[in-house]
């Protein structure tokens, strides 16, 4: 180990003994932290409070300013309660993070890998998606997060370590062609966030999303298609703060019988709906439009 790695190791324990220590106190004192974390992101800081409003202005024209401002304030009061909800679940016990993280209609998987098919799980930054990683805990299967992977070593070390606990497989984005191909012999459930901005413009991925000229990522359908794996979409919503019901929603059983942006577009439109339930629960501070 020369001496870089070395201190990446250091500082990859420290890091994360120092958050695994701050996981053991009540959700309640870290509500209060959230809570003065809002105070400081949205009313001092204003972290990208222009980007936030103009993408849920934008999404929602026939909005009054507010109701736009509601959906803002609000969005942003979730969006640091997900961080302390995520290092409360270092450490929370199994069984209370499953009282709290209800699955609707896991038998949905159960039928298309017990039949042999691989399924591609696709979802959007919508609730606490984070709280995905107790999903491996809830069913008998392989599960990978397919992921891009961090410029920090440590950081990317820590992730790996934080999102594992409860059995999830990280898959490098750039590996998961290869690696679903050549696995076939083993069906396994691969999450997908499909929601980002892609740096290259596929014109043949071009749709409409929330009223605004949209491009998306044309992988996870070429993959789906060739693989000829299940598809389902993932539809997170906020039951009470902390608790989360996530639903598995069928796309297609067999993506190679589909044409080409039909699945894409089942996805944009099981997202559309999702983030219309709850508006202030999706990824707003992502530049989504900027292209």
């Amino acid at each position: 180990m020369n001496m870089k790695q070395a201190i990446q190791t250091i500082a990859y324990r420290s890091i994360y003994t120092v958050t695994y220590v701050i996981s053991l106190l009540p959700m309640v004192f870290l509500y209060v932290m959230a809570s003065f974390t809002f105070f400081l992101v949205y009313h001092i800081i204003g972290y990208r409070k222009a980007v936030v409003f103009q993408n849920v202005a934008r999404s929602f024209p026939e909005k009054r300013y507010g109701e736009v401002h509601a959906i803002v304030k609000k969005f942003y009061a979730c969006f640091v309660a997900y961080f302390a909800e995520i290092i409360k679940s270092i450490s929370a016990p199994a069984e209370v993070l499953d009282r709290k993280i209800i699955f609707e209609n896991l038998e949905l998987i159960d039928q298309y890998v017990n039949s042999g098919r691989n399924v591609i799980a696709c979802l959007g930054h919508c609730g606490n998606w984070e709280m995905l990683n107790f999903m491996p805990y809830k069913i008998p299967h392989e599960i990978y997060a397919v992921y891009k992977p961090l410029r920090s070593g440590m950081m990317n070390r820590l992730m790996i370590k934080l999102r594992s606990r409860f059995g999830m497989k990280l898959l490098a984005d750039s590996a998961v062609m290869r690696y679903i191909l050549s696995k076939s012999s083993r069906p396994a459930v691969y999450l997908f966030l499909a929601d980002q901005c892609p740096r290259i413009k596929d014109e043949r991925y071009r749709f409409s999303l929330l009223n605004q000229e949209t491009y998306f990522f044309s992988g996870m359908e070429k993959l789906a298609r060739k693989g000829q794996t299940a598809v389902i979409y993932l539809h997170i919503t906020q039951l009470l703060k902390g608790n989360y019901k996530i639903v598995c929603v069928p796309i297609c059983s067999n993506a190679e019988s589909t044409t080409d942006g039909e699945i894409t577009q089942k996805y944009i439109d099981l997202l559309a709906e999702n983030i219309r339930e709850e508006p202030y629960g999706w990824l707003w501070t992502h530049k989504r439009w900027k292209r």
